[in-house]
């Protein structure tokens, strides 16, 4: 099973995360409510196994929690993944919910580089701070360096738009993860290496 457990602490937070990439339950406790809904969602659509919780300086606010948990969730996805032989690489899902659509369409590259395009009117969803989703995927690209393109293709709801990109991209993680059988074993690169 490929899986990966990471500890990490620092003077802002304290992380445990153990992470199965063929599923397992699914327990987070980030410290923030609106933020465990929403790695519940990229958990259950990419059919992972996820367990988390981070103590973090909330008392400032949420930032540094999920700036954190991205490097962390990134850095056990590329530990999961290993060499990566064998994976397909690529994945991509166009996520509908109710007025929201949203594409996200990624390649475990081993090169970072996000594409973030959701425009959201909303400041703030309960209390947590909606620049914020940006910053848990540039820190996931750079802990499992790799291209995420996010793109809203249409919707208004703050809250929409961000669940279907959670959940766009559990789906997408899950299509790029997932072994090929037609390559099982084999690097996906005519560089032999990503």
């Amino acid at each position: 099973m490929r899986q990966a457990s990471i500890r990490r602490t620092t003077a802002e937070t304290d992380i445990e995360l153990t992470l199965r990439l063929e599923g397992g339950d699914v327990r987070i406790d980030s410290g923030c409510g609106f933020l465990n809904h929403m790695l519940t969602l990229l958990a259950v659509h990419g059919g992972l196994g996820l367990t988390l919780r981070c103590k973090g300086d909330t008392d400032v606010d949420y930032h540094h929690s999920t700036e954190d948990i991205g490097i962390v969730l990134g850095q056990a996805f590329a530990q999961a993944l290993g060499d990566k032989k064998g994976i397909r690489r690529y994945g991509d899902c166009f996520l509908p919910m109710d007025e929201t659509l949203v594409l996200c369409s990624l390649d475990l590259s081993g090169r970072s580089y996000l594409g973030f395009f959701l425009p959201m009117e909303a400041q703030k969803v309960g209390d947590f701070d909606t620049e914020l989703v940006r910053e848990f995927f540039a820190a996931f690209t750079r802990g499992c360096p790799g291209a995420v393109h996010l793109r809203l293709l249409s919707g208004q709801n703050t809250h929409h738009i961000i669940e279907a990109a959670f959940k766009a991209f559990g789906r997408s993680l899950r299509q790029a993860v997932s072994i090929d059988p037609l390559n099982a074993g084999v690097i996906p690169s005519s560089k032999g290496v990503l």
